[in-house]
């Protein structure tokens, strides 16, 4: 999968990112705090899939347990690591994208791995 192509798909799926700095930058904060969602071995799995340039931030902060949090706590987290002024539901719209983005070009059984995380 091509980095560019990647974040082009984040920009054009997301309604409210306007430029690919902002696809970008919303594409590594949403990988950054899922990873620390994630333990090591599903973050590495994962990051298998992606293309080099995103595949350090989602190892980089994970743990072997991973962090549990709700849907809310998640995209108030993205929120406060976007730039300022980033609302959760401006995260919510981020992070579908992303996670849509995925969908397109990780395998199957890794989307289902990450499904079986919103129990």
């Amino acid at each position: 999968m091509k980095y560019d192509r990647l974040i082009a798909q984040v920009r054009q799926t997301a309604t409210t990112l306007e430029t690919n700095e902002q696809a970008e930058s919303a594409t590594r904060t949403v990988l950054t705090d899922l990873g620390k969602r994630l333990g090591n071995n599903e973050a590495s799995d994962l990051a298998a899939q992606l293309p080099s340039e995103l595949k350090d931030i989602l190892t980089d902060d994970s743990d072997n347990s991973g962090t549990v949090d709700d849907l809310d706590d998640f995209l108030r987290r993205l929120a406060e690591h976007e730039e300022a002024g980033t609302t959760p539901e401006e995260a919510l719209d981020h992070a579908a994208a992303v996670f849509s983005t995925l969908a397109q070009f990780v395998s199957a059984g890794e989307l289902d791995d990450l499904k079986r995380l919103r129990g």
